[in-house]
């Protein structure tokens, strides 16, 4: 059955990005900042369906009326590309219909890293998602996969900042946030830097200006996978994937009275991360040593990116140590469930 169009609230504050120079933590209301975690094992992975998928990745996610709907890449030797699906209950998501979003107007090529929400000043619902650009793609009902728009770049070209600062990273991981009047583009590239780019919200999805650097440092520190939301107490997390001593992925949390400047450590050490194999407990055998790409589930699902803090849900993409070898589009990547144990309210 197809959604109609969903119609949300928007509201938070406007604000202006600058680096961070704190690295210490912080203690913030409903949020604490020695999180700790349990994870299922492995949920979603590829299925035996012919098309030799290595990895199911990059998941984004949303919950409507008790349905969870996520898009997530798809990753085999050859490249990259979308697929949405749903379910009702966690323990039955890996039988969930797979929708290959090459078969939409999306089309093949390369396509990755999707996130989801719905813009309500135009009643549609976004996709955004790299493509060798930042490229977007919007649809009317979120359950309907081949409704979504051909894809839409940002960016006429790849701006000079990136090119000046990437080195051997890529640029990818492109993330949508607005406030009151500004939507705000950020985006990462490997080599320790992180984006931002903004449009005033009336004239979004053009418009974006040219990037500054939102964060800068080591790119083991700020690698990839940035997320960020809105708290509802009118203040904002940041996490952004970073690379362990051993290569392992975790992730690390930062916070802010607003979207663009003040940003503070929360939990962003592999000691204390905001989730990793310090802080994850397993149900059964440890199946990862990696927390990597995903979001935290949103039941708001307007352009503010509203969470409720209170017992946090985070879908995530981890990887069997073992199975840890080859090439790296090759690896397989599956997606599992962490679910906040210490919640402060």
């Amino acid at each position: 059955m197809r959604l109609l169009s969903l119609l949300v609230v928007a509201s938070c504050a406007l604000a202006a990005i600058l680096p961070i120079q704190h690295l210490g933590q912080r203690q913030v209301k409903s949020l604490s900042s020695n999180f700790t975690w349990t994870s299922t094992g492995p949920l979603i992975g590829p299925k035996d369906d012919g098309r030799n998928l290595a990895g199911i990745k990059d998941p984004t996610i949303v919950e409507i009326n008790g349905t969870y709907h996520v898009f997530a890449s798809t990753s085999q030797l050859a490249g990259y590309n979308l697929v949405y699906f749903s379910f009702t209950d966690f323990e039955k998501a890996g039988e969930a219909e797979f929708h290959y979003l090459d078969q939409s107007p999306i089309g093949t090529g390369y396509r990755a890293a999707p996130q989801i929400f719905f813009f309500e000043p135009h009643g549609l619902w976004y996709l955004i998602y790299q493509n060798g650009n930042a490229a977007y793609s919007t649809n009317k009902n979120i359950d309907d996969p081949l409704g979504w728009t051909a894809p839409t770049n940002f960016y006429a070209a790849r701006p000079e900042i990136i090119n000046e600062n990437i080195g051997a990273g890529y640029w990818v991981d492109m993330w949508v946030i607005c406030d009151a009047k500004t939507c705000h583009l950020f985006s990462s590239d490997d080599n320790g830097q992180l984006y931002r780019s903004e449009t005033p919200i009336g004239d979004f999805p053009k418009g974006m200006n040219e990037p500054v650097i939102a964060l800068q440092g080591k790119k083991e520190d700020l690698f990839e996978a940035v997320c960020i939301h809105r708290i509802r107490d009118d203040y904002y997390l940041l996490v952004i994937e970073a690379i362990g001593a051993t290569g392992e992925r975790y992730f690390r949390s930062f916070t802010s009275d607003n979207i663009v400047d003040g940003w503070e450590a929360l939990a962003a050490t592999e000691e204390n991360p905001f989730a990793g194999a310090a802080n994850v407990v397993f149900e059964g055998t440890p199946w990862t040593k990696s927390i990597s790409h995903g979001e935290i589930i949103r039941t708001e699902l307007d352009q503010t990116l509203t969470i409720d803090p209170c017992k946090l849900r985070f879908l995530y993409q981890g990887l069997d140590p073992v199975l840890n070898t080859g090439e790296y589009n090759a690896l397989p990547w599956r997606l599992a469930l962490i679910a906040q144990t210490n919640s402060a309210c």
